[in-house]
């Protein structure tokens, strides 16, 4: 009964939260400023290391995939280039980027606001006349859904050339039978199926981790537990998200 009574507490608190969040915000200026700063930190400072993780991902998947098909008579060497993009473009770009920013973007927002909760700038905000739902909160959630739809194409395009890359340094394969893999059967909804998941996990992710910040209370301690339950908590809930889109689209 006790587990079932703080689920309901934390699913009612976060309900609230994102109703309070999208209020009208006093000072637009403000607002818009926060929203472009957000954007800067989630997306322009992730960009290197989800180039670096997918491009990485995209030639041990090649190699592999190659590994796997190498002496087979009745399979292609082209299928390496389906088989990659289709494995990058479903599931490696939009879930692996979201679990890479789940535990960077994640725990630094959960331990940003759990830092301005501790030291009481959240209440200096609200005693200002600031909706800090909409200040802090909503500029977050807004920054990631538009910028990290933007790393997951950057990570599906970069996991696609790593295969290209570790193609041409082998010699079992031509990157031309590559080239012409990736455009092989090629389903333009594959790639609205990629958005769709990359939209609902920056939801998770972000919304996630505000909360988990947002409502922490204590000291150093449980900012710590906050940064880490968020990561845990939002890659729960990515991976169950994953398994609820690709069952209800496919």
């Amino acid at each position: 009964m006790k587990i079932e009574f703080k689920l309901f507490e934390h699913l009612g608190k976060f309900l609230i939260m994102i109703r309070r969040m999208f209020s009208r915000p006093a000072r637009w200026e403000m607002y818009w400023r926060e929203l472009f700063r957000q954007m800067n930190d989630i997306g322009v400072g992730s960009a290197f290391i989800v180039l670096l993780v997918s491009i990485f991902i995209g030639a041990v998947t090649a190699v592999q995939t190659a590994y796997q098909l190498y002496g087979t008579p009745f399979v292609p060497s082209s299928y390496i280039g389906l088989i990659v993009r289709n494995t990058i473009i479903f599931e490696l770009a939009p879930t692996f980027t979201a679990l890479i920013l789940a535990g960077k973007v994640g725990s630094n927002l959960a331990s940003e606001l759990g830092s301005m909760r501790v030291t009481e700038q959240i209440d200096a905000l609200e005693i200002m006349g600031v909706n800090t739902e909409s200040y802090l909160i909503a500029t977050r959630i807004i920054a990631a859904v538009i910028t990290i739809p933007v790393l997951v194409a950057i990570a599906a395009y970069s996991g696609i050339m790593g295969g290209y890359i570790a193609t041409s340094l082998s010699s079992n394969y031509s990157t031309e039978d590559y080239v012409r893999g990736i455009r092989m059967l090629f389903d333009p909804f594959d790639v609205q199926l990629m958005f769709i998941k990359s939209f609902t996990f920056s939801f998770i992710v972000s919304s996630i981790s505000c909360y988990m910040g947002y409502y922490v209370k204590g000291g150093s301690v449980e900012i710590g537990k906050a940064s880490t339950q968020a990561v845990v908590y939002s890659c729960i809930f990515v991976l169950l998200a994953d398994y609820v889109i690709a069952s209800l689209l496919l």
